[in-house]
């Protein structure tokens, strides 16, 4: 790839206005792997202005040129997969197996759901006399994370393309790669001159200009509440609309009659995988009391089991998280718990034994969590579970809902009409019932400050769309 210092802009290969880099480094290693160009509001000014030209033209593209272009860009998505893995392995340190699996295969399950929705997708609605038009919002600013990389590109590039949009990305600093990779890939699909646009660089920068620019039409973001919180007061003052999906502290419910040994099991792994590093993981464990014992016993178990290491070698379970900052303020929370009294079960502060570098967090179990806790309260981020007591199920539904997030959550049940009941009362924007997984048909969000808007299969689709109400339209 010889796209580093470069941006795509208006279907080229483009220099950046200034000459700043930033650093690529493999979280594996601690190594710089790479230097990208530091955009400025210069070159999304020029981003932003190509995605403008070119919107009248793509967004009158029929329905059947559409699905022709994105099945092109899944084609040749499926031969980059191996390219794709590989980025996404060294820019955020997934083993590399996890990386083709499953950051590979979630950004290509987005790509071909958009061709999916937009196949049989009603545009045009009559209601008495009134047509009622859904058309594409304009130009979309999309500001993307770096723990899911390809899954939060692909879920936002897919639909915005199927819907009639044009765009400008700027995919996260820390996981550029994969990002540069996609760009490659649009451009060999056949994508229409400023049709996409890509602008490497940070937020301050990069991300705020996108947000606060007036010929952009709407800013998808996702990433940390506090920084959705900025491009939303960056974006106000155009009164573009903004969709964030934000962080989360989602609640596992087990009741008393739940499977506890596979239960158990599961809710570890899904804290733990991808290094923690996942909004919607199950990170509170809540328990009956009366389990705890038993709880902490299985669960640690497990994550002695979870084998922290090189994304190269084949016993390695979870690789590192994503740069030193995220390393650091992991170490401090699991600091904080132990000091506000917090049971470890296992792990702790510093790196798995045998690890002198690399950004790698020992799976770390508390128990005794109380809701007060910090551990409890804040997006820890990396691989830290923390077990809740409750003694009834009235207790647990209170638990589970007193968070300022409210983006995913998880009930288990031997009696799936309880299980059922339960869900009903959480305040998140998904529930998964008795370890069943997420379906990309379905919509894909969060409640209070884990964010607005949805994304996944229509729902997601619709994001990107404006309605027009024509009244008269039909005569009688």
């Amino acid at each position: 790839m010889q796209h580093h210092h470069h941006f795509y802009i208006d279907g080229r290969w483009a220099n950046p206005v200034g000459q700043d880099l930033i650093d690529v480094v493999n979280p594996a290693t601690e190594e710089v792997v790479a230097t990208i160009a530091a955009g400025r509001r210069a070159d999304v000014d020029k981003a932003v202005a190509a995605a403008r030209s070119a919107f009248e033209s793509y967004a009158s593209t029929t329905r059947t040129e559409r699905i022709d272009l994105l099945n092109s860009i899944v084609e040749i998505y499926r031969q980059r997969a191996q390219d794709l893995a590989e980025a996404v392995s060294t820019e955020m340190g997934a083993p590399f197996t996890f990386a083709l699996e499953r950051h590979v295969s979630a950004g290509l399950g987005h790509l071909t759901r958009a061709i999916e929705v937009l196949k049989d997708y009603r545009f045009d609605e009559r209601i008495n006399s009134t047509l009622v038009v859904r058309e594409p919002v304009g130009v979309v600013g999309l500001i993307t994370p770096w723990n899911w990389p390809l899954n939060q590109i692909a879920c936002k590039v897919g639909p915005a393309l199927a819907a009639g949009c044009t765009m400008v990305l700027k995919p996260s600093e820390m996981a550029p790669l994969s990002a540069l990779i996609i760009a490659e890939i649009l451009h060999e699909a056949g994508v229409p001159a400023g049709a996409f646009n890509l602008v490497n660089g940070d937020g301050p920068h990069v991300g705020q200009a996108i947000a606060s620019h007036p010929d952009v039409d709407m800013v998808s973001f996702t990433g940390s509440t506090r920084a959705g919180i900025l491009v939303a007061k960056a974006a106000a003052d155009t009164v573009k609309r903004v969709h964030q999906e934000l962080g989360g502290k989602s609640p596992n419910i087990l009741l008393d009659d739940a499977d506890f040994n596979g239960a158990v099991t599961h809710g570890v792994r899904g804290c733990f995988a991808n290094s923690g590093q996942s909004c919607n993981a199950p990170t509170r464990l809540l328990v009956p009391a009366d389990w705890q014992e038993k709880v902490m016993e299985i669960a640690g178990r497990v994550a002695e089991e979870t084998v922290a290491g090189d994304p190269r070698a084949a016993e390695t379970t979870i690789g590192p998280v994503v740069s030193r900052t995220q390393f650091e303020r992991i170490q401090d929370l699991i600091e904080t718990g132990i000091k506000e009294g917090a049971t470890l079960v296992t792990g702790g502060p510093g790196r798995p034994l045998g690890l002198r570098k690399g950004y790698y967090v020992r799976p770390t179990i508390f128990a005794d969590v109380r809701n007060d806790m910090t551990i409890a309260r804040e997006e820890i981020f990396g691989p830290v579970l923390s077990i809740m007591p409750y003694r009834d199920e009235e207790e647990a539904i209170r638990i589970a809902n007193d968070t300022v997030y409210g983006l995913s959550s998880y009930v288990t049940s031997r009696d799936i009409e309880r299980s059922r009941r339960v869900a009903r009362r959480i305040r998140a924007g998904m529930v998964h019932v008795n370890g069943s997984r997420g379906d990309t048909a379905a919509a894909f969000g969060g409640y209070k400050q884990s964010g607005n808007g949805r994304e996944w299969g229509r729902f997601g689709f619709e994001e990107f769309l404006e309605i027009k109400s024509i009244f008269g339209h039909y005569t009688a």
